[in-house]
């Protein structure tokens, strides 16, 4: 499932909050960056998600994009796309679609 058009535009923006690692590195909290993609497409598509996993070293930077596996109730693994918005760790999410099989 892709999520596009008007589920997109609900699920436009997720809170990620900064996590200052060592180094003076600035990075996205991964934990709530999974709680508010999990959160917002139980609430939004209406989906049971099992978990989200998100890289831990994401660097705070506008533009920046990644991308975070979604398991749902399920079973099924979907691909969460995602894009650093602003310095202040917005992240917007792009698409939510199946993964691809190896």
């Amino acid at each position: 499932m892709n999520v596009s058009g008007r589920h997109a535009a609900v699920l436009a923006l997720v809170a990620g909050g900064l996590f200052v690692a060592g180094c003076g590195e600035t990075v996205i909290d991964d934990v709530k960056t999974e709680d508010a993609i999990e959160q917002n497409v139980e609430s939004s598509l209406g989906l049971k998600v099992s978990s989200v996993d998100c890289p831990a070293d994401v660097e705070v930077k506008a533009g920046a994009t990644f991308e975070c596996t979604v398991t749902m109730k399920d079973g099924e693994e979907q691909t969460a796309s995602l894009k650093v918005v602003n310095d202040d760790a917005d992240v917007e999410l792009l698409d939510l679609s199946a993964s691809k099989a190896g």
